[in-house]
């Protein structure tokens, strides 16, 4: 660039450099119209030398730099004098950089950093620890252009009548103050942005050109790891934006929206880094440890060493399948200003995509009315344009009750939602907000509020009253059926053989609220029930609620929860657009999940309800490899990764991902998986461009001409059909990635459609449950749905914003929760024995190896049941037979033990220091653990095995949401007789026995044989501390245990005691043998 043309100055932030031109010529100012004594780059002082002298950076011509300025130019900048070009020298006690020569005579090494002890000495130096903290702030770095790399050319005048012909601005082509260019190319010519140095900067929100670009760098350096923005400014939005240049807060507008809507906050390595070598330390002793185990056995109790090696083996590889996947743990923080500047402007209308929202209910017994109607109410007095939002509520009981509350609900939502954005109150789910025992009136401001809030109450109680009514009707079946208020009896009276049902309550012609704004959509869904279909329970109904609302609403997005999971941040929806909105992760993203939280758990969580360990440690793990396994509620999906397509990678996508070749290498492949890896890469460059067709050009055969002219898009009517079934409204709606009616669809056929697509043979001969939608084959749909999309190369992302999305109801009574966790164990070994099992399947996709690992983890962890409840009966027969798993070891061998001890210890520290989960959390989960092994999980693995063997299926028993007692956590007391409560209460009994034969065997022996019961003793009385919050829930609020639970545990401890003692295993059959006990050594 000319001398002439001024300074010029660059920033990491902004994708821009700029120049100022300076009075008369343009030239350079003189130097003696120059102060000496200021910087002339930042405007500070320029400061003093040690002996009190100016500082003078440029002892050629004196141009006035300060300290700062000086250094940043010789390590960031270009090395020389702004005025005369001449490259700085070193100055005494300051840093060498590249490019210095030795000047032994200038200072020592010793001194080099020793600044000058002036009277600015302590300004400068946290001036200096300050906007130095990041050595590499102003590296180069590749921004992307706001118009997915199409450069749009205009020609901009600048002061001088100079012409500039570049790439748009911040605020699209006409702007004549800011040229962007996209720093890709460095041969490439830089615009340059002219400045009037006589304006503020801060006006064209730069602020200092200098420095308030290096104070703010460091801290955007921490965004390297987000991906660059490469969404339009405004995108859908036609047309030129003009930019007057003087208007400062429309250009920081503009600056904003190119900044990324989420950006990853990783673990501090502080923490991490002790964490991740604790791991490996555990695992290299853990490997010692075993082979010490495998390699000494104890002769005179090989049964019992064998069944402990063989457990401690399988806990082993349990814990590398769990420790692993937590290996890169991520945080993740959303911008919801960012995301309103770039599609929700006020007085602009709004660019959000639309979202449909799912809700799933099927007993209105066990799943109260009112529960469904907070959650429904929650929904529509969402944050989120009205227009943009649709509620389907799907009844798979075809119950009478869940669409006359529904009704009711529909009619309290007029006067609800207006209250709720009136007043901007959280949460919006009138049940719990009420409830709330906080202060209300803080941060309300409107005199109406206390007035309008006492009316709204009342209203709501009195809707209450009505839904309660509706339910004590439901209590009396009319022997003929229900019918409804015409007369007409209710089509779902046999809710295995009814029609399939629609009722549209709000909407565009559903009425107004009181304030006369427009309403979300509420649309009522039954599918169509017939004898010999199969319905596939949960994932059948959630594949119809995909289909009619792609035929009656179609949004590109689709929102899950439960019936009693209503939305605690009436933001959640925004929160989850700002990833999958994302111009850089939208394209790849199948879903966001956000985690459980739950109300009405007792203080203590005794029985590990709040899941935290779960939610708080392990999908953060996951979220750093490949995204986080699907829950079952609480999600947010891009309806083209449920239609089963592949995502849009990008080349860098394609590359194979760094912790699979940093975990097994390189791979070697063979001619077919070369050939496979060529069509792979193929089909993702064919994807790669968000406007390409959604289908591979190695499906389209003769086609026909899509509902779109303009994209024309191809395919095999017959190929299409059998896909997506024979629906030509829904095939046609598959085509809008963006969501949105066809705009062929005839309106007054769409009813029609959404009967037709709901209908129980719609899915024969289909992919649907297959490859398309929840998938079919386990009662934990939500698993294999989430592993299929993995599979095909998918991400999903982690959403934890500070205020819970969604909060629900959780079993907090024992039998209640136990039978919960047998049908997610159930379903986990039904997916073990498919062809979906992770262990097998998808090697021909993009699954990274870790979160395969945490899939594996995901089906087998059921199995560790079996070891489990071997190991914990293991100290009761050690203590009745005096015998014990571990021979007497040496001092050396203790050393591996004692190491091992303290290793799970500190990596179990190190873990909730980085994920802040408490230890009270920690040992909660510890003990349901045990638990839950050792009753839910070991019935699982036989069910499970009789219902995929032999063909014997188990009920699916819906979990109860409803109370019938009164008082806080009156559920927490009550006694519900279960199966599931004779394993760990044999187990507890065993070692109960055990512990007093071991302590009267003791006694009666002598001094010499307390130190091996030690060992025993620790052993059985851990085992009894895991299993303690079960001992408590057995007791009750009477503190006694139900004499069947006494009778059965006792009964079966008794045999299996009596029958080891007769039958003795340890005693040679020669006469010669002795039978005496090798005393055992140290656990």
């Amino acid at each position: 660039m000319e001398a002439s043309a001024g300074l010029v100055a660059g920033s990491y932030r902004r994708n821009e450099l700029v120049r100022i031109r300076h009075e008369s010529d343009g030239g350079s100012k003189a130097m003696k119209n120059m102060d000496p004594h200021t910087c002339q780059i930042c405007g500070d002082n320029a400061g003093l030398t040690e002996t009190g002298d100016l500082f003078v950076a440029c002892n050629e011509c004196a141009f006035p730099v300060c300290r700062p300025c000086y250094e940043y130019e010789r390590k960031d900048g270009t090395q020389c004098c702004p005025q005369c070009k001449t490259r700085y020298r070193r100055l005494r006690g300051h840093p060498r950089v590249e490019g210095d020569e030795d000047e032994d005579d200038v200072d020592d090494i010793e001194n080099e950093f020793n600044y000058a002890q002036g009277a600015n000495k302590g300004r400068r130096q946290q001036r200096h620890g300050e906007e130095f903290s990041s050595s590499s702030r102003h590296e180069s770095q590749p921004i992307p252009l706001l118009t997915h790399g199409h450069t749009v050319s205009g020609e901009i005048r600048t002061p001088d009548t100079q012409s500039v012909r570049t790439t748009s601005g911040p605020l699209g082509p006409g702007d004549r103050n800011a040229i962007s260019s996209p720093y890709i190319d460095p041969r490439q010519p830089v615009p340059v942005r002219i400045v009037d140095p006589s304006k503020d900067l801060n006006s064209y929100g730069l602020g200092n050109v200098d420095w308030k670009e290096r104070v703010e760098g460091w801290k955007l350096k921490q965004e390297k790891n987000m991906v660059q923005m490469t969404g339009k400014y405004h995108e859908g939005k036609g047309g030129e934006i003009e930019g007057t240049g003087s208007n400062g807060e429309e250009l920081q507008m503009a600056d904003d929206s190119r900044l990324p809507m989420s950006r990853i906050v990783p673990i501090p390595p502080s923490r991490l880094t002790p964490y991740r070598v604790v791991i490996i330390l555990r695992l290299i002793i853990l490997g010692f440890f075993l082979q010490y185990r495998t390699t000494h056995p104890v002769k005179d109790a090989y049964p019992l060493w064998l069944t402990s090696v063989i457990c401690e083996i399988w806990f082993a590889f349990s814990w590398l399948l769990d420790q692993f996947p937590k290996w890169y743990p991520i945080n993740r923080e959303t911008y919801l200003d960012r995301l309103a500047i770039r599609y929700d402007r006020d007085g602009e209308p709004s660019q959000l995509t639309p979202v449909d929202v799912f809700v799933s209910t099927v007993d209105p017994l066990k799943e109260p009315p009112l529960v469904t109607a907070n959650t429904v109410l929650s929904i529509l007095a969402v944050d989120y344009p009205v227009d943009k939002v649709a509620c389907y509520v799907s009844d798979d009981g075809a119950a009478m009750l869940t669409f006359e509350s529904l009704s009711e609900t529909a009619e309290f939502a007029k006067k609800w939602v207006p209250f709720c954005k009136k007043f901007s109150i959280e949460p919006r789910a009138p049940e719990f907000y009420f409830a709330q025992k906080i202060d209300y009136l803080k941060d309300k401001i409107q005199p109406s509020f206390v007035k309008e809030r006492r009316a709204m109450k009342r209203e709501y109680e009195e809707f209450k009253v009505r839904i309660n009514a509706l339910v004590a009707k439901a209590q009396k079946i009319p022997e003929e059926g229900w019918t409804m208020q015409d007369g007409t009896p209710w089509p779902g009276n046999n809710t295995r053989d009814h029609p399939g049902m629609i009722q549209v309550f709000l909407g565009h012609s559903g009425g107004l609220d009181t304030d006369g704004n427009e309403l979300p959509r509420l649309i009522y869904v039954s599918r169509e029930k017939r004898p010999g279909f199969q319905h596939h329970k949960k994932a059948g109904a959630m594949n119809a609620l995909i289909r009619v609302s792609a035929v009656l609403t179609n949004g590109a997005y689709l929102l899950n929860v439960d019936c009693d999971h209503y939305f605690n941040n009436s933001k959640a929806i925004k929160e989850a657009m700002c990833f999958l909105m994302d111009p850089a992760y939208g394209k790849k993203c199948c879903y966001v999940q956000f985690p459980q939280r739950f109300d009405g758990i007792d203080l203590h969580d005794r029985y590990a309800n709040r899941n935290i360990v779960f939610f708080d440690i392990n999908l953060k793990g996951l979220d750093g490899i490949q995204g986080p396994v699907y829950v079952g509620t609480g999600c947010c999906f891009n309806r083209q990764a449920l239609y089963g397509y592949d995502p849009v990678l990008t080349e860098e996508d394609l590359e194979p991902n760094i912790i699979v070749k940093s975990c097994c290498g390189s791979r070697k492949k063979g001619k077919k998986s070369k050939k496979y890896n060529y069509d792979q890469q193929r089909r993702g460059i064919n994807r790669s461009d968000s406007n390409a067709p959604l289908f591979n050009m190695d499906d389209i055969e003769e086609g026909f001409e899509g509902y779109d002219d303009e994209r024309s898009i191809l395919m095999s009517q017959k190929s299409v059909e059998k896909r997506f079934g024979q629906s030509p409204v829904f095939i046609a709606a598959t085509f809008m990635e963006q969501g949105g009616i066809p705009p062929t669809t005839n309106p007054a056929t769409l009813l029609k459609e959404a009967i037709h697509v709901i209908s129980c043979g719609y899915e024969d001969k289909t992919e649907w449950g297959k490859e398309i939608g929840w998938i079919y084959g386990s009662v934990t749909e939500d698993i294999l749905t989430g592993f299929k999309m993995h599979a095909r190369g998918w991400m999903s992302i982690y959403c934890n914003p500070p205020r819970p999305a969604f909060k629900g109801s959780a079993p907090i009574n024992l039998s209640d929760r136990l039978n919960q966790v047998l049908r997610w164990a159930l379903g986990s070994i039904e997916i073990l024995l498919s062809r979906h099992c992770p262990i097998w399947y998808g090697y021909t996709g993009r699954l990274r190896l870790l979160e395969r690992l945490a899939y594996i983890n995901t089906i087998v962890y059921p199995i560790t049941a079996l070891p489990l409840i071997a190991y914990c009966i293991l100290p009761a027969f050690c203590l009745i037979t005096d015998k014990f798993i571990i021979p007497e070891i040496s001092n050396y061998a203790s050393i591996w033990f004692i190491l091992l001890f303290i290793s799970i210890a500190v990596t179990g520290v190190l873990e909730l220091r980085w994920s802040g989960v408490s230890i009270e959390d920690w040992w909660r989960n510890e003990q349901f653990w045990v638990i839950g092994g050792t009753s839910a999980h070991l019935f699982a693995v036989f069910q499970g095995l009789l219902k995929v063997l032999a063909g014997i299926d188990t009920n699916f028993t819906v979990t109860s949401k409803a109370s019938d007692e009164d008082g806080d956590f009156a559920e927490l007391y009550i006694f519900k007789w279960t199966a599931l409560l004779i394993p760990p209460t044999t187990v507890l009994v065993v070692n109960l026995i055990g512990i007093v034969a071991g302590v009267s065997y003791a006694v009666n022996s002598g001094y010499q044989s307390w130190g091996p019961l030690f060992g025993k003793l620790f052993f059985a009385l851990w085992v009894i501390a895991h299993l303690y919050p079960f001992l408590k829930g057995l007791m009750g609020r009477q503190n006694r245990t139900p004499t069947i639970v006494i009778v059965w545990s006792v009964l079966l401890a008794s045999i299996f005691s009596l029958l080891w003692v007769r039958i003795n295993p340890f005693v040679s059959v020669t006469p010669e043998a002795n039978p005496t006990a090798v005393p055992g050594g140290v656990f």
